[in-house]
């Protein structure tokens, strides 16, 4: 009974051993040579790049002229940014905006940025804008872009000295309004670089607050 309960142990082992390489070598050998036809296998999946240029630009700017991009601030929740040429100027990020208008000078020519300025336009002093204003070298392009509330303390002289850089708007800017600039010293005209949104219940994306703008493209050396 020994020997023959043995044996028959030994029997299923190598029957279970049989069958394992058996299962085995089907698999493989089935993997190998089975071949879906190409209308059932789906394409490879290709992804899609966009390739970004200074400033987030979906196009290189031509030769000798500067990559920008503006935005105003969104409500008094996101705040503004400034790119330069590559090189972010003024953002949240920064930590060097604040509430009114967001101000940077650039150099026309080299594109070098000269400086750049916060001032509060709801509870600070408009003087020291209209200084900073007055004080602006020539030849130096201002870039401008509101955050909240721009317009409250803007006075008379604020205004125009503004309107001399170029602004279309600068006269009718007011509470809560939405402002993007881009201007000179002692221009010509009027700048073709602004943008601007009234404050208004009827047409506000936010509540009380018009929609943030973004103003984005090439400037040439003096482009005034």
């Amino acid at each position: 009974m020994r020997v023959s309960g043995v044996l028959r142990l030994l029997a299923l082992i190598f029957a279970i051993i049989t069958t394992w390489i058996f299962v085995r070598s089907y698999m493989s050998f089935s993997m190998k040579t089975i071949r879906l036809p190409r209308w059932l296998v789906p394409p490879p999946t290709k992804e899609i790049q966009v390739v970004k240029y200074k400033c987030g630009l979906t196009k290189p700017c031509p030769a000798n002229h500067f990559a920008f991009k503006i935005c105003s601030g969104a409500a008094n929740v996101v705040g503004p940014s400034m790119c330069f040429e590559g090189h972010t100027i003024m953002s949240p990020v920064k930590n060097n905006v604040g509430r009114g208008l967001n101000i940077a000078l650039v150099n026309g020519t080299t594109g070098a940025v000269l400086g750049q300025r916060a001032f509060d336009m709801y509870s600070g002093d408009v003087k020291h804008l209209v200084k900073f204003l007055k004080e602006i070298p020539g030849g130096a392009l201002v870039l401008v872009a509101s955050y909240d509330d721009p317009g409250t303390k803007m006075n008379d002289e604020s205004r125009k000295l503004f309107s001399d850089l170029g602004s279309s708007y600068a006269k009718q800017l007011g509470f809560r309004d939405s402002w993007v600039f881009i201007g000179t010293k002692d221009l010509r005209g009027k700048s073709p670089f602004e943008q601007f949104l009234k404050n208004s219940p009827d047409t506000n994306k936010y509540e009380g607050w018009p929609e943030l703008l973004e103003m984005e493209g090439c400037l040439p050396p003096k482009p005034f």
